[in-house]
């Protein structure tokens, strides 16, 4: 994948590309896709998704549109961190709005990666609201599993090498306000998830078709 394929310079959080994301499947809810209960049946967050999904396909209007304090703290912090990150690895971060999947069969499925990083690499950065969260990150927490399917699906749809997981928080004494830890591309964890999201992209499309057959009414012939 060359640097003209990285899509659409839509700013992240702006109307267009919140149009373009509508009724496709983002690498923030991958791990909702691919969870499952204890007894091996997909989780309940795979049907809440795939409900959003039918219904933004049916009406073109996104149906995930709150806001919470803790999505409101990462976005008021995240430049910070992306210019400390910079500064850490003498680098430069490139912003990019949506980087499509490049299968045919995963067209419907999108990344939005918080910068590319050189030619090989991504940066996705988190910013907890509680500064706990950071500071176990600072002691060895191990990331979190849905963060690490977040990331390998960036890398599955940006072809890149590897992705630095970046948590921040600002409130920290300097020496403390940045952690790095960088996770390589896995194409078996790739191949898995893509599966998944395919299997995951025919439902929708199967149930959005078996709805409109049922209720969309067909435009009577002029008499």
């Amino acid at each position: 994948m060359t640097d003209a394929d990285y899509a659409l310079g839509l700013e992240q959080g702006s109307a267009e590309w919140l149009a373009f994301k509508v009724g496709k499947v983002g690498a923030s809810r991958i791990a909702d896709i691919t969870a499952r209960l204890r007894s091996g049946a997909p989780g309940a967050s795979r049907a809440t998704y795939l409900g959003e999904l039918i219904s933004e396909r049916l009406t073109g209007v996104t149906a995930n549109g709150y806001s919470n304090a803790a999505m409101d703290w990462g976005k008021a912090c995240e430049a910070q961190a992306r210019a400390r990150y910079a500064f850490e690895n003498l680098c430069t971060v490139e912003r990019v709005g949506i980087v499509v999947h490049p299968a045919p069969e995963l067209l419907m499925s999108l990344a939005s990666p918080d910068g590319l990083v050189g030619r090989d690499g991504l940066v996705e950065i988190k910013c907890p609201h509680v500064t706990n969260n950071h500071i176990e990150v600072l002691l060895g927490a191990d990331i979190p599993g849905r963060y690490l399917q977040q990331m390998q699906w960036q890398l599955a749809c940006t072809g890149r090498a590897w992705c630095d997981y970046v948590s921040f928080d600002p409130r920290m004494p300097p020496p403390m306000q940045i952690k790095i830890i960088r996770v390589e591309r896995d194409e078996q964890t790739i191949g898995g998830l893509e599966d998944q999201v395919e299997a995951f992209l025919a439902e929708i499309a199967d149930k959005v078709d078996e709805l409109r057959q049922l209720y969309e009414t067909a435009p009577s012939e002029a008499a």
